[in-house]
């Protein structure tokens, strides 16, 4: 069936497909390549909990795609009716599509392709007790979902891509977001944009710094809304991005090792940001 036909299919009608060869199942392998979601501007949520909680956080959803065993769970018709009301196409696929579709020996038995979404770092209006995380050129899929997920448990209020960073939409980074990918703001900016943003934004910018740095537990996190910028894994932060923060922080550390992963950092950054604002907001 060519992509033509898609509009016409009957409400509620499911596609069904167990050939690996389907053009449609090949667009969904496609996008474990960056190219391929670049230019469909779309991306793979892999897991019941994943799709509905995309669903619930207004996710556009343009593909469902489930295994046949699985077909009649309540929730799995739940998502194939939202699917259905909102335009999206739903599939239901043989274990073997959906093993080839995720490239896992034991896949989720539901998928879902829904359309990426990205915040203008002009449209970010930080307000006086927000905290917001900035990565410079993170590297690490893993490192980036666990960071993501971090953030939404301290009550972050975005993600701020500098530079040259991997996708936040990768299937490995979605997948270590626990979901938490849908409910914060992400933004990508070059290191230009954002020191312009900083200018203008009446941010207090907190770097975590190696030399010159303070103690992060004396730094005063209330003034403004906050931006915790880290460093890349293996360089830490540039000159040019050092010396426009507001502070320098570092986490002291004891012990043989002489660093901590980036992700374990910025949520020890991020949880004693948000404890000073817990205490604000104690006395208020």
């Amino acid at each position: 069936m060519s992509h033509e036909h898609h509009g016409s299919r009957r409400v509620g009608q499911v596609k069904e497909v167990t050939s690996l060869s389907n053009p449609i199942v090949k667009d969904i392998k496609a996008l474990s390549d960056k190219k391929h979601r670049d230019e469909t501007k779309s991306f793979m949520a892999e897991g019941l909990k994943l799709v509905i909680d995309a669903l619930e956080l207004g996710f556009e959803i343009r593909t469902l795609v489930y295994a046949k065993n699985v077909k009649d769970k309540p929730q799995v018709v739940q998502c194939a009716t939202k699917t259905v009301a909102r335009g999206g196409l739903v599939l239901e696929v043989s274990e073997k599509v959906l093993s080839s579709i995720t490239r896992r020996d034991n896949p989720q038995m539901v998928v879902g392709i829904f359309t990426q979404r990205w915040t203008d770092i002009r449209d970010l209006k930080p307000a006086a007790n927000e905290t917001y995380v900035a990565l410079d050129r993170v590297r690490d899929p893993g490192n980036l979902g666990t960071i993501i997920r971090t953030a939404d448990a301290a009550g972050a209020s975005g993600v701020i891509l500098v530079g040259e960073t991997t996708d936040p939409y990768s299937m490995e980074t979605v997948r270590a977001t626990m979901g938490s990918v849908f409910a914060l703001p992400l933004v990508k900016a070059s290191p230009a944009d954002f020191l312009a943003w900083k200018k203008g934004a009446g941010v207090s910018v907190v770097a975590t710094h190696l030399a010159g740095a303070v103690d992060y537990r004396t730094i005063d996190y209330k003034k403004k809304p906050v931006v915790l910028l880290m460093g890349n894994e293996q360089s830490g932060l540039p000159e040019a991005l050092a010396r426009e923060a507001d502070a320098l922080a570092r986490i002291p550390q004891a012990g043989r090792a002489d660093s901590l992963n980036l992700a374990i950092a910025t949520g020890i950054m991020l949880f004693e940001a948000r404890r000073h604002l817990l205490t604000l907001e104690d006395r208020a």
